[in-house]
């Protein structure tokens, strides 16, 4: 029997495609997303004699409602201003939709914008109603402008990171059995446009879609941060409950000694091989590539805005930070457990295979 190479099992024997085609094919064997986990589990327990522990779920930092985490934002003078006194001005629309009853009640994503349109149109008015020597309006029309800039990080802030659709990117869903091999890049893709349209507002530039910022909100909303961590919380759940099972094992001594080599110093090897590099450790692959494509993009957005999160939000991001770390880990901690428990039998010959 050739003995296994333990450094082999940190390796990817896979491209991403063939690690996709990896994974559909262990999901159609079952439509129980623990299954390959279970199996492997309960054959490290036969193999080495010891009653698989219980597998004890990893706890998933819960998100705040957005109820909690949006900011106030204090009116300004325009909400007292006759729109109908500046005229010949392109911005007299913006501010009439804003002080409308349904500006009013807009959504935070909808003030952003009606704010941003502001920002954007005020400068020529207020020139030219100091043209035309009506300096309170202009002066009101300033004050406004400095204030709404002022604001802005806020305002992006509750239309994005505070957002229901921010939320929904959160949410824990049922445990997909496809996933991640049936996501795609849509989610990304809005999170980068999300995060330059956001750098450029808050650099001076104002100008903004309305309708395309919508659907990109849209497309976060349909994204997968929460199936992602419940994907990297059931691997750490039944890896840590393997680590268990293996140091279990360690504590009633060596696997193998100069006097003994046991029938599972022969077996281990075999079910590592085919249980956790041939089945798990495709999956961890392809978890591992979403991980690490789909969370910088949420944590660009949440750096640029930092001064700006408030406290409920920065304990939960920290909390969720510190978790996924861990979470996206196990595969590798699994690893060194492995070779801390085959580590006294290296060094001896095997009966071959």
């Amino acid at each position: 029997m050739h003995r296994l190479n333990t450094s082999s099992i940190v390796r990817v024997f896979c491209s991403v495609s063939a690690c996709v085609a990896a994974v559909l094919l262990s999901a159609c064997q079952t439509d129980n997303a623990d299954a390959v986990y279970q199996n492997y589990l309960t054959r490290l327990g036969r193999t080495l004699e010891i009653e698989p522990p219980a597998v004890v779920r990893a706890a998933i930092p819960r998100a705040p409602r957005p109820a909690k985490l949006k900011l106030p934002v204090a009116s300004s003078s325009l909400d007292a201003l006759d729109f109908l006194a500046i005229s010949g001005c392109a911005v007299q629309v913006t501010i009439g939709k804003r002080n409308s009853s349904l500006g009013r009640m807009a959504r935070d994503s909808q003030r952003l914008l009606m704010d941003l349109e502001y920002l954007a149109l005020a400068p020529q008015c207020i020139s030219y109603q100091r043209e035309q020597g009506k300096t309170p309006i202009a002066d009101t029309l300033q004050q406004a402008w400095e204030q709404k800039r002022q604001q802005l990080p806020t305002l992006i802030y509750n239309a994005t990171l505070a957002s229901v659709e921010f939320r929904h990117f959160w949410r824990k869903p049922t445990a997909q059995i496809h996933y991640p091999a049936t996501s795609g890049s849509q989610v990304i893709t809005a999170l980068q446009a999300i995060h330059a349209h956001a750098t450029r507002w808050l650099s001076g530039d104002y100008q903004a879609d309305n309708h395309q910022f919508e659907i990109l909100l849209g497309s976060v909303a349909g994204g997968d941060g929460g199936e992602l961590t419940q994907a990297l919380a059931r691997q750490s759940s039944w890896l840590q409950a393997a680590d268990d099972l293996l140091q279990q094992r360690m504590a009633k001594g060596p696997l193998c000694n100069a006097a003994t080599r046991p029938a599972a110093a022969e077996i281990l090897p075999r079910v590592v091989r085919k249980y956790f590099i041939g089945e798990i450790q495709p999956q961890s692959a392809v978890l591992g590539r979403r991980y690490h494509d789909l969370t910088p993009e949420i944590r660009q957005l949440e750096n640029l805005l930092l001064d700006t999160l408030p406290a409920p939000y920065r304990e939960w991001q920290h909390a969720r930070i510190a978790q996924m770390d861990v979470f996206q880990a196990a595969p590798l901690r699994h690893v060194e457990q492995i070779k801390i428990l085959q580590q006294p039998c290296t060094a001896q010959p095997d009966s071959g295979a």
